[in-house]
């Protein structure tokens, strides 16, 4: 009976202990099922119960193209920049919760087209109590524009974000991103910035970017994100010309923030996609010979062209500029010494156009190949009467005179009678067709901007711009040496002599080569487009040669103005020129030119350079295209030009008689290279008389610093925060900091209080 009843316990216990288990083993499972439910299945429905708790769309911007040469050689690109931004209606509303009085500012507003004094948030204020001060504990707060940031604030309503600064360092960065938790509204972020890897090199070329303008995004589009970080745009140069195909598409990051306006995660992002590159064809080592022989100049420009194709080798000008200083804004400082500047350092000279002088003497000689005075010999006796004046040769001041001349032998020695005489026989109707062959007069079409037409004067262009006067013999032989109102950039010279040095071919100049896509796809290739053929137009080949002979003398017989163009290691054939011009204060600032090609068997380099305020062209256009020439070509023979960053040019209104290349050489004024232009001025109406050339160009406005205002610079006092990255050994301001401080001893690190 009673192992009966002890059998009965037993069953009955194991009974309620496995029933126990069931129910625990159910509850469990239940619990799992709801916990499901809640944190997996309905995640979403409950995330939106939880007071405060959002999800935020930033649009990401897209990562520029790049830009190189016709090698692959990058010359612009993108670096990481690091910036706090401010969220301000986060911050508000943060600052809300915990003040009762709210700041208030009075400013001087309208109010139906009316002056009246509006009152508003204080909006800066409440940062600079709120974020400031604590930015200042971390070492990150640096002086503002107050004023910029409440005009921010009000015409933003605190929906686009403010971006605080721009120019965080990595360790900057690193600090601020392990205690930026503490401030709502406040957050810092990695965005692709423009970099120019050799600096000032082919500045005027690629030009710069700016930041983004939200007001120019339509509203529709803004609202589809609550953070709009724009993209940097193109306003000057190829950034501006190629900006639509140089802009990436953008990404999207979904960040999760919580009840207390804080960021605690990131949910989802897409990735920006960058943009295709640019490929130009210049040569980024040719650029830098060119840049680098200019140096030698105040003012002035050089265009290298490949005479086969009429591809832009290299373009520069001086002064120059350095593109990374506008980069992310360029301070304000600096924008005012740069258009400030006398010099005009954002002026591209070489598509600006400037009286050509005697250079302009080689599309005259095609004008009278097209009339059939090729052949004829004119005197020169050291000037040509027109009406009751003499207008005089150059060498009428040396107290000389060339004599009888073929076209050969007066370009050899850039005559002037000879081509008062010369033009006059070909006439202005000739002179114009020609000119029009060689695209002179004419724009090109050139992915930059400020590109110069020039001017090609004659009888319609006198009755536009000068009603009333007739035009005369005298004028056309004005036109005929290049000077009066005749203007060409140093573009189109170059291009003149490129179809000179190739046999005829008159080419359109190519800046841009190809634009690739990331993944290969080229989505533009420019061709060669030859514009005229001049042995199709009436110029037989041994004509072209007449001419190609003279520029060879002009460098390389003896009586040629272009002595100091002569060359060891190749034959180079070109025509100096030197034209009048004056400063805005009447101060002579004549203009020094050189045209060249070499070799002249098979030319591969057309040159032109311009020097401003030079005695001549042979005394300091000829070496510096020499130089150009000679280490260009000297690659074929295994030199290597250098590729490294090259700072900014300076600019003066220096007087240069010579330039030399060689502290040794021992340079004096020959009687060849004194080409220095002809007195003319009292042969032109007043309105046509040699202009005060400074190039006024108005450069693109580009994304500006603003300097910090006085309420602005007034950081609020903080508790200085502790700085593990920075190093001290002792602080003499503190109590304790001594060697035998106690504190110290027991290795107790020391905060400033």
């Amino acid at each position: 009976m009673v192992w009966r009843d002890y059998a009965v316990m037993v069953v009955r216990f194991r009974f309620r202990l496995y029933l126990l288990s069931l129910l625990t083993m159910a509850g469990f499972a239940g619990l799992l099922v709801r916990l499901w439910s809640i944190q997996v299945d309905r995640n979403d429905y409950y995330r939106s119960l939880v007071p405060g708790t959002s999800e935020l769309t930033v649009r990401v911007p897209g990562v520029r193209g790049e830009i190189k040469d016709r090698d692959g050689e990058v010359l612009a690109t993108n670096k990481s920049n690091y910036e706090v931004i401010f969220n301000l209606k986060e911050i508000y509303a943060a600052y809300r919760k915990q003040h009762q009085n709210i700041p208030k500012y009075k400013y001087l507003g309208r109010v139906r087209g009316m002056p009246k004094e509006v009152e508003e948030v204080d909006i800066f204020k409440i940062v600079n109590d709120s974020v400031i001060s604590r930015l200042e504990e971390l070492g990150l707060a640096r002086p503002v524009s107050a004023d910029r940031l409440r005009v921010h604030y009000r015409t933003n309503s605190g929906v686009v974000p403010y971006t605080y600064r721009r120019d965080l360092s990595f360790e900057e960065f690193a600090r601020f991103a392990e205690h930026n938790l503490d401030l709502a509204g406040v957050s810092v972020a990695a965005r692709p910035v423009r970099h120019y890897l050799y600096d000032s090199l082919a500045s005027h070329l690629l030009g710069y970017v700016r930041l983004p303008d939200v007001q120019q995004v339509p509203a529709e589009v803004r609202q589809q994100f609550n953070f709009y970080v724009g993209d940097d745009f193109g306003i000057s140069g190829i950034e501006k010309s190629m900006d639509q195909y140089l802009q990436g598409k953008p990404g999207r990051r979904i960040i999760l923030r919580n009840e207390k306006g804080r960021i605690v995660g990131e949910t989802s992002f897409e990735p920006p996609v960058a943009g295709a590159d640019v490929h130009l064809t210049i040569n980024a080592h040719i650029q830098y010979v060119a840049e680098e022989a200019l140096r030698q100049i105040g003012r002035g420009a050089a265009v290298v062209i490949d005479p086969s194709d009429g591809a832009i080798l290299a373009m520069a000008s001086v002064p120059s500029f350095d593109p990374n200083k506008f980069i992310p804004a360029i301070a304000a400082n600096d924008w005012k010494e740069y258009i400030g500047n006398p010099t005009n350092p954002l002026t591209n000279r070489a598509i600006q156009s400037f009286a050509p002088g005697s250079t302009y003497k080689i599309p005259i000689a095609f004008a009278g190949i097209l009339a059939g005075t090729n052949r004829q010999h004119f005197q020169c006796t050291g000037g040509v009467p027109f009406g009751n004046r003499v207008m005089h040769c150059w060498i009428h001041e040396k107290g000389g005179a060339h004599g009888w001349l073929g076209l050969d032998e007066a370009i050899k020695r850039s005559c002037n009678a000879f081509f008062y005489q010369y033009g006059n026989e070909a006439g202005i109707s000739n002179i114009q067709a020609v000119g029009k062959l060689f695209s002179l007069g004419e724009k090109y079409d050139l992915p930059l901007a400020g590109v110069s037409p020039g001017i090609l004067p004659g009888p319609r262009w006198l009755m536009m711009n000068q009603p009333g006067h007739r035009w005369t013999s005298a004028l056309t032989a004005l036109v005929s040496i290049g000077q009066g109102a005749t203007e060409a950039s140093p573009l189109q010279m170059a291009m003149v002599v490129a179809a000179v040095a190739n046999g005829g071919k008159c080419y359109q100049p190519r800046l841009v080569d190809q634009v690739v896509e990331k993944n290969g796809e080229i989505v533009f290739h420019s061709e060669p487009v030859m514009r005229h053929d001049l042995t199709r137009e009436g110029f037989s080949k041994r004509d072209i040669e007449l001419v190609r002979q003279g520029m060879w003398k002009v460098v390389n017989e003896l009586g040629g103005t272009a002595g100091r163009a002569r060359s060891k290691k190749t034959v180079i054939s070109g025509k100096t020129g030197t034209a009048q011009a004056y400063l805005p204060d009447r101060t002579k600032d004549n203009t020094a030119w050189f045209l060249g090609f070499a070799p002249y068997d098979e030319p591969k380099l057309a040159v032109c350079v311009m020097v401003q305020n030079g005695k001549s062209g042979g005394g300091v256009g000829a070496p510096i295209a020499k130089k150009i020439i000679e280490e260009t070509l000297a690659v074929e023979h295994g030199y290597e030009i250098p590729l490294q960053e090259i700072t900014e040019a300076g600019g003066n209104f220096e007087y240069y008689e010579y330039v030399t290349f060689d502290p040794n050489e021992q340079v004096e004024s020959t009687f060849e290279d004194a080409d220095t232009g002809a007195q003319v001025a009292d042969f032109m109406p007043v309105a046509l008389k040699p202009k005060e050339r400074a190039p006024q160009v108005i450069p693109a406005a580009p994304s500006i610093e603003p300097e910090a205002d006085a309420e602005g610079s007034m950081i609020p006092k903080a508790r200085k925060f502790f700085n593990p990255w920075k190093k001290r050994d002792s602080d003499p301001d503190e109590p304790n900091s001594s060697e035998t401080s106690p504190r110290k001893k027991r290795g107790f690190p020391l905060f400033r209080r």
